[in-house]
């Protein structure tokens, strides 16, 4: 705990940027369901005991799967792939967007507390920035429209935004930063890592190694989490959520 409290003094800035970035996706979320309830003649409040309850086991359980990361042959050791956004699309699906947005951070929270952070929590807002950009359009499409039809086009559509948002930011944003916050490591000295594991990446091309080991990976998880969710969300749904059909 010690240690997480000074890496979060010695990140101050970077910490608060992260913070800006949930509360900023939190309002998001909070807009476009209350569109949503709108556009379906539905008013209900954004958080009740039964939401907060379902939330934090949610959360819970997808820190766990969140521990249970592993690496991939075609990407540097310091990139893992987790499935911890299972059950926050299962509990986004049935609660709405502002529940998948609070899933997401609750289970950074937590992960942060047990586990700590390897990365001076660049890892961290990756995981979290990018798994709402996959529950997000997902789980608001899904909101605009509840059906079958539209499950499988809400998680088509979330995959391919992760894929290509995840791809982007990590180009532009967060591996400038993480080769900052070690020790000003020469970006160039990461893109080798990459193309040391995967032929694919060119020396000193960083859309080269986040188009050959970033957007592959998102697009794997993607479709993992999509086909599984949409094989166990509609008989898990009246368990979940009385009374919720898709």
């Amino acid at each position: 705990m010690n240690d997480l409290f000074q890496k979060v003094g010695e990140n101050l800035l970077y910490v608060l940027g992260f913070l800006a970035i949930i509360a900023a996706l939190f309002v998001v979320a909070v807009l476009l369901e209350k569109a949503a309830q709108k556009k379906n003649g539905k008013k209900e409040p954004i958080f009740n005991v039964r939401k907060i309850a379902m939330i934090g086991m949610f959360s819970a359980v997808a820190m766990i799967l969140m521990l249970f990361d592993f690496p991939l042959p075609f990407a540097p050791g310091f990139y893992k792939l987790d499935f911890s956004e299972l059950p926050i699309l299962v509990g986004t699906f049935a609660f709405g967007p502002v529940a998948g947005v609070m899933m997401e951070f609750v289970k950074i929270m937590l992960k942060l507390f047990i586990k700590g952070t390897s990365t001076a929590f660049v890892g961290d807002l990756a995981n979290f920035v990018i798994g709402c950009s996959f529950i997000l359009p997902a789980s608001v499409i899904y909101a605009f429209r509840k059906s079958k039809k539209s499950a499988v086009f809400s998680c088509i559509a979330g995959t391919l935004v992760m894929t290509v948002f995840g791809t982007a930011f990590n180009a532009v944003y967060l591996l400038p930063a993480f080769a900052k916050l070690y020790n000003n490591m020469p970006i160039e000295d990461l893109i080798a890592m990459g193309s040391a594991v995967n032929p694919l990446v060119s020396e000193g091309s960083i859309v080269s190694f986040v188009a050959a080991c970033v957007a592959p990976m998102n697009l794997i998880k993607g479709l993992v989490v999509s086909v599984v969710t949409l094989l166990i969300y509609k008989p898990l749904s009246p368990i979940i959520k009385t009374g919720h059909r898709m």
